[in-house]
């Protein structure tokens, strides 16, 4: 008879073809035989039976030996087998659960655990695990069979699908175990029970339903691993989420990023929480938006929400802002902790802002909460307060343009700094240009900012020594439309015969020249040579013309000059004040006055004395020497200009 090692020796030459129901009862016929010299008589060897001299129970047996440690995982890596092995004369174990004395002819799995000889029952750790392992491999390759046979999937799509099931593989484990104790599972291997247990579970027409909708094997995986079992949960839900105009392509995203607790909730507490804040401004149509984008709401508690509502409602916003600012930034509400919104708000509030002027703020732009404190608002508030920006101007920033408060330092606003440095523009009229302009670091500085600069410097005719004067004095500049505004408004001053060098110093002079109405430009410009009678170098020499209000400063004020017959530069017409206006007015007045009666006392002497009036020995003057020098009125008649017929 062989002996155990040569049975385990010839056991190693086996290929691993054994079916895995047989496999689990891997037994002990190698340790259970007896010494061939305990034999009177031998009895005749059957083909693949266990040797005749087992049956004699009178006679004594040897102690077990017990495995090595190579044979121990020899054996249980036998569980992996899945196919029948060929019989061959001289095979030991039966290789079949078909085969008449299966449960006999396999050894028992338990001898495999045994750490010594000596009868301690003592349980090899290191072989448990390799055990379960090896289960969770047999469980693994059942799933991968039943999604292939009843679902159809391709062997890749399968194979990635199972290995991020780990939690379902251990779920389908323990439930095949525990069917065990069922009297009508009893008898059944460990592959039937686990093929029992899939099947229940319908998870195959669940994949199948999930990847109808859209979803990765890695969503379907997650999910699947979040329902701890009650795979159904996943439907119900879905159904659920439609209620809510949840969109079919958002609804896996919605429940993996949820909570693991989502598919613990039932529907009464899902339509309390939507409930809640369909009553605080959150209109329905709304709600399927604001759960995809912010779905930890799901699994916030009444007690939370009430909580997180009463936050902003205490700050003065209204009903319908906070119904908006959820609409326009969920994750403010639902994402964030009570101690990190409340840390924000206090921070906030050291630029002088009161709580009124935070609700109001917050709801314009509730993206301010998604931000943080330490990475994006501090060292945005340093670099600010280095270019000389005060705490008023950043107050001013953070009220006009709060999203610069939200857009990353180093590529956007360092960036664009630099760009101004290099055009010549110093750090203080860049803090200035900031604190007047603050949508300015909001602009592409490559589609927006760049190209401005360059039409100004090639088609508008800016020197490039004015360049960082006329961005200083105008950065509203930035702002602008090239084809739709700087262009139209650069041809229609060409168009009144102004030269290109001379319309880029009437912009290094007032920038603010391409930015006006057209629609008010040329009633201004029709009214100054038509009416006033006025050169075209007058309106080259002060464009802050065009800034002043036609009805409200030019017409009366041109008025006041015509009947009083006197004339100022339009510098000196139209920028004092009405009372400085009227000083200037009545001082020319006296002066003319004075200088006509100077005159006609002349006249008057040369007439009665019958001497002629040496000119040389009249008083001199002011009547030309100044800005605001006096002058007969202008002739009535207009002068004809082509460029306004």
């Amino acid at each position: 008879m062989l002996s155990s090692h040569s049975c385990l020796a010839s056991l190693r030459h086996c290929p691993l073809h054994f079916s895995t129901t047989t496999t689990l009862h891997i037994c002990s016929a190698v340790n259970n035989q007896q010494n061939p010299e305990s034999h009177d008589e031998p009895i005749p060897r059957k083909h693949n039976y266990k040797s005749s001299s087992i049956l004699r129970t009178n006679q004594p047996q040897e102690p077990q030996t017990p495995l090595s440690p190579q044979e121990k995982v020899r054996i249980l890596e036998l569980a992996l087998v899945t196919k029948r092995t060929p019989q061959f004369p001289g095979s030991i174990f039966v290789h079949s659960p078909g085969d008449a004395d299966v449960s006999s002819s396999l050894p028992p799995l338990n001898t495999l655990f045994l750490g010594s000889p000596d009868g301690n029952d003592r349980v090899d750790e290191d072989m448990l695990v390799r055990a379960v392992e090896i289960r969770r491999k047999v469980t693994a390759e059942i799933l991968k069979e039943a999604l292939m046979k009843q679902g159809k999937f391709g062997i890749t799509y399968t194979t990635n699908l199972v290995r991020n099931l780990p939690d379902f593989i251990d779920y389908v484990m323990i439930e095949a175990a525990s069917l065990k104790r069922m009297p009508e599972f009893s008898d059944l291997t460990f592959n039937s029970r686990a093929r029992t247990v899939i099947e229940d579970s319908n998870v195959v027409r669940l994949v199948r339903w999930l990847k109808h909708n859209a979803q990765s094997y890695n969503r379907i995986a997650k999910l699947i691993s979040m329902t701890k079992g009650d795979l159904e949960s996943i439907r119900r839900l879905a159904d659920w989420l439609k209620t809510v105009y949840v969109k079919g392509e958002f609804i896996g995203t919605v429940m993996l990023r949820a909570g693991d607790n989502i598919f613990q909730r039932s529907h009464e507490e899902l339509d309390e929480i939507v409930d809640y804040l369909e009553s605080k401004g959150v209109r329905r149509e709304w709600m399927g938006f604001v759960i995809s984008r912010c779905a930890p709401l799901l699994c916030l508690t009444m007690e939370e929400l009430k909580t997180r509502v009463s936050f902003y409602m205490d700050m003065g916003m209204s009903i319908n802002d906070f119904g908006t600012m959820v609409y326009d930034s969920p994750k403010a509400l639902g994402y964030f902790t009570l101690e990190e919104m409340t840390q924000k708000v206090n921070y906030l509030r050291e630029f002088d802002l009161n709580d009124k002027e935070l609700g109001k703020l917050l709801a314009f732009k509730p993206d301010l909460m998604c931000c943080s404190i330490e990475e994006r608002w501090k060292p945005l508030v340093k670099y600010l307060y280095y270019l000389g920006i005060p705490r008023n101007g950043m107050r001013k920033i953070l009220v006009v343009k709060p999203i610069i408060f939200c857009i990353d330092l180093d590529p956007n606003i360092v960036q664009k700094v630099k760009f101004f440095q290099d055009l010549g523009v110093r750090d203080d009229a860049i803090g200035n240009m900031l604190a007047k302009f603050p949508p300015m670091l909001t602009y592409s500085l490559i589609k927006k900012i760049r190209p401005v600069v360059i039409f100004l410097m090639t088609r508008a005719g800016v020197s490039e020594k004015d360049i960082a004067k006329v961005i200083a004095l105008g950065p509203e500049l930035l702002g602008c439309s090239i084809s739709n505004k700087l262009e139209v408004h650069m041809k229609y001053y060409l168009s009144l015969g102004i030269r290109k060098w001379q319309l880029g110093q009437m912009i290094a002079d007032f920038p603010m020249l391409l930015r006006y109405n057209l629609d008010v430009i040329r009633p201004n410009y029709i009214y100054l040579r038509r009416t006033m009678v006025r050169p075209l170098i007058d309106v080259i020499e002060f464009p802050r013309f065009f800034s002043y209000s036609l009805e409200g400063r030019i017409i009366p004020r041109h008025k006041v000059m015509v009947e009083n017959r006197v004339n100022f530069k339009l510098r000196y017409m139209l920028t004092s004040s009405d009372d400085e206006f009227k000083k200037k007015v009545e001082e020319a007045v006296e002066r003319r006055r004075k200088f006509e009666s100077r005159v006609s006392e002349s006249s008057d002497s040369q007439e009665t004395g019958g001497e002629v009036l040496d000119v040389s020995q009249l008083p001199e003057t002011s009547y030309s020497e100044s800005e605001d020098s006096i002058s007969l009125s202008q002739n009535e008649s207009a002068i004809s200009d082509p460029q306004l017929l």
